[in-house]
This record gives structure tokens, sequence and C-alpha cells, in this order.
């Protein structure tokens, strides 16, 4: 008697069952919200938890407890992954914080993309099949000058089409000091290796002429290939081959030129006072057969790889049956596109397209928001030791884009009033956990908040914690 007494007093025998649970009225409303086997399967994930936990000496949980935590279950799996966050690190074009944002014009092409059936591969001309890439094809030609173009889902994806293509089992020529690793630890050499391509270096790091590049043509050779410098640059004593005599050297050979432009803009940023990067259009006047740039970066738009160069060359490309691997789809092209048509007007470009929007901004202005936003920072950490400060600092463009030029920015910038760093550490994880999180940037013993990327109307919002 006394040991069967003692087992009906056991705490976990006092925990509910999942049928007590599941007949509430919150659990009613989860069941329309998540639907039937997900409420039932937090629910007996909760009661495990709390077996787990329990111990004789410790009541068990109360009842309406276990349904906030069986709340918080539900909403935490039914939550996004891809959630949206506030880039305060000075980075512009930040590829984990996925480069370049939309304008608006875009977003909506998306969302009728999305919401509705599209003429993607259908020729509303003839009724039959069509390509999917002639509907950014007329573009792409009008704003870079080239005969033709196609589109793949990512830059590096269009480097490994052209060299599959035109160079499989040959060699191509680049010279060493152009032998990027771009984020992720993707090194050209090995997207050569893995398309089919001998890699040929000439030159040294910081010194290649027009010479090295003619001595090592042979029967075996298939491109003369330069790739933009993107991510870093080599200063002192240096010499690179222009575009128009590499073009000219293959031109003799009977050889295709490629240039792999990286970032990619389809217009002179010297025009907005910002540092010149090479365009297509500057390429392929040179002499350049074949272009490759990202759509997500500099551009501006999607997530895409685009080629345009001579028309034999693209259509060559467009025949591998790699290209159907690397494809995009509708909503790639349709937010592509609609970033290609802001170019038709080139003038209204700072107005219009998000990312040059961003570059553009006088540094003026985002000290006037840093004075606006202070206040709320220093209720937002009351009671924490800091030292709050708005100082001006150096933005930078990014993902790969002119890599030693910097903005004028302004920031706002916490330290700790004593010498314990790790408040930092504790702070930055702090925001990185609010609903939406705020990513800063840790240097120099501050924790930044450059304002550069924070709109206007997102200024209430910046340090919510609802």
């Amino acid at each position: 008697m006394t040991q069967t007494a003692s087992v009906a007093r056991a705490p976990w025998h006092q925990l509910p069952s999942v049928d007590r649970l599941l007949n509430t009225p919150m659990a009613s409303e989860w069941r329309v919200l998540y639907g039937h086997d997900e409420t039932v399967a937090a629910l007996r994930q909760i009661l495990a938890n709390a077996r787990a936990n329990l111990s004789p000496s410790a009541p068990p949980p109360e009842f309406e407890t276990l349904l906030g935590l069986a709340a918080q279950h539900l909403q935490t799996r039914a939550a996004p992954k891809l959630r949206p966050v506030f880039n305060l690190t000075g980075t512009v074009l930040h590829t984990n914080l996925g480069r370049a944002t939309l304008p608006e014009t875009a977003i909506q092409a998306l969302v009728t993309a999305a919401r509705e059936p599209s003429a993607l591969e259908y020729a509303l001309a003839t009724g039959g099949r069509g390509d999917r890439d002639e509907l950014v094809h007329e573009l792409l030609c009008e704003l870079t000058g080239a005969e033709a173009a196609t589109i793949v889902n990512n830059n590096a994806a269009a480097v490994f089409l052209l060299l599959n293509t035109l160079a499989l089992r040959k060699e191509v020529i680049v010279s060493r000091g152009e032998l990027v690793e771009i984020g992720g630890a993707f090194r050209v050499p090995d997207i050569m290796q893995r398309a089919g391509a001998k890699l040929v270096e000439v030159g040294c790091t910081n010194r290649t002429h027009t010479r090295d590049f003619e001595q090592a043509i042979t029967r075996r050779t298939a491109m003369l290939m330069k790739i933009h410098t993107s991510n870093y640059t080599i200063q002192g004593f240096t010499h690179t081959v222009a575009p128009n005599q590499l073009a000219a050297l293959a031109q003799t050979h009977g050889l295709p030129f490629v240039e792999d432009l990286g970032s990619g803009t389809l217009v002179n940023l010297e025009r907005w006072g910002l540092p010149h990067e090479p365009t297509p259009r500057e390429s392929l006047q040179a002499g350049t057969n074949l272009v490759s740039f990202s759509g997500d970066k500099l551009l501006g738009g999607p997530q895409a790889g685009i080629l345009v160069g001579d028309q034999a060359l693209i259509q060559k490309l467009k025949k591998n049956p790699l290209k159907r691997a690397l494809r995009v789809g509708k909503l790639t092209l349709a937010a592509l596109e609609a970033v290609l048509q802001l170019y038709r007007a080139p003038e209204h470009l700072p107005e219009r397209l998000a990312i040059l929007s961003l570059l553009t901004r006088p540094q003026a202005d985002i000290q006037a928001q840093c004075q606006r936003l202070l206040p709320l920072l220093q209720q937002f950490l009351l009671g924490y030791n800091l030292l709050i400060s708005i100082e001006p600092c150096w933005s930078q463009i990014g993902s790969g884009s002119l890599p030693i030029d910097r903005l004028p920015s302004a920031a706002l910038v916490i330290r700790p009033s004593g010498q314990r760093a790790g408040s930092l550490n504790k702070l930055e994880r702090l925001l990185r956990e609010l609903p939406r999180p705020v990513i800063g940037r840790l240097a120099d013993k501050a924790l930044w908040l450059d304002l550069r990327c924070l709109r206007v109307e997102d200024e209430t919002r910046v340090f919510s914690r609802i």
C-alpha cells in the first residue's frame, strides 16, 4: 500500500495527458493554424521534456505553463528560417545577408510571376515553344552592345558553363595574378578543373605582359581569359594586360577572348561620384568575345549569372546540356527584366534602383539619422554599462566589388565603460536575437552600427523587442 500510494503521488503522474491538453480552446486554434499532427507532436514533445526535467521534490509545471511552452514550440517550428535582418555592418553588398536588395518594380514583378501563370517558354506570337532567355535577351543586348545573351543561376555557373563548352580537355591561359578565390573557398582553378579545362598560368603575381600570353599559346589552347580581381587588389610594382591587347592577340591566333567581370555594372558609376568599375559594354568594345557577370551585385538585381557576347559563342553555350541544369526560373527572370528596364533611364537610377540609392547616400544624411536614433538606442540599452557615441566611419561596397574603395558614412558606436569587452559580445548576441535581428560589426573594441543601409521608414523598428 505504501509503495502504491507513493507511485500515485509521483510528480510525473500529475502531468496532464495529451488528450486533455488537446481538448482546450487554445489547442483547437493550433489545429487550424498548424494542423492536427503538428499540434499533437508539439504537445507530446512538451510533455516528454517536462517528464525528463522532473524530480520527486519539485512540483510539475502548471497546466497553463505547458500550453505556453507548446505555443512557443509551434511558433518556432513554423517561423521562416530565411528571416529579414537590419544590415548595419557597413557592407552594402553583404554576401551572407543576401547581397543586393531589389527595387520595388522588381518586387512587384516577382509577386505577379509567383501568383499567375506566365509565358515563360511559350511564344505568344506563334503559339509554340519559346526560349526563356528571350525575356531579357533584347534588354541585355541593348544595354551592353552584345550580339547575344544567355542567363544561368550565378556567375560561377556562367564561368563553369563557358569553360565546359569552349575549353573541354583544352587549355585556358590566365594571368597568375587573377586566380581569385571567391566566397565559400571556391577558387577559379578548381572551377576550371571541374569544367574539364586545363589551366595555364602565365606571368607573375604582380606583373603579367602580352608576351607571357603569346609564348603560352599552343595547338591545345582553347581561349585567353581575363578575370576581374574584384575582391582584392595588387598595388605597387604591377602590370596587367589590357583587354584590348588580349583581344587583339586572341584574334591573331584565331582564339576567343573571354572576360569574367565578376560584380558587373551596366553604367559608369563615376557619374554619381563612385569609383569606376568596368562595364560589359566597355569590355565588348575592347574586342572581348564573351563577358560574364553577376546579377545580384552592382547590377542590383536577383542572383544570376549573365553571359553576353558573340552570337556564335552564345549559341554554343545554349546547346550545352549543362545549360538546362544551370538555367534560372521565372521568378529570377521576372525580377531581372524589371531591373534591366530601369537602366533605360539611367538618370533616375539613384531614386529607383535600391542598391545605387544606398551607395550614393550622403554622409550628412546618415549622420542625421544617427542623431535621431541615438535616444532610441540609449533607451534600449538603459541599465547596461556601455558608452554610446556617433562617429564617422567608412562603408564598403562588398561582395567582390571595388575592394579598396570606401564610402564616407556614420555609425552609432558602442563601447564598454570599463575594461571588460565581453559585454560587447553579449550585446552583439542580444541584437541578433531580436525579432528582427540587428547585425552590426565588432571592430577596435567597439560595436559599430553603420546606418548606411537603414531605411528611414525602418527607424522606429530597428531596436524593437516586439
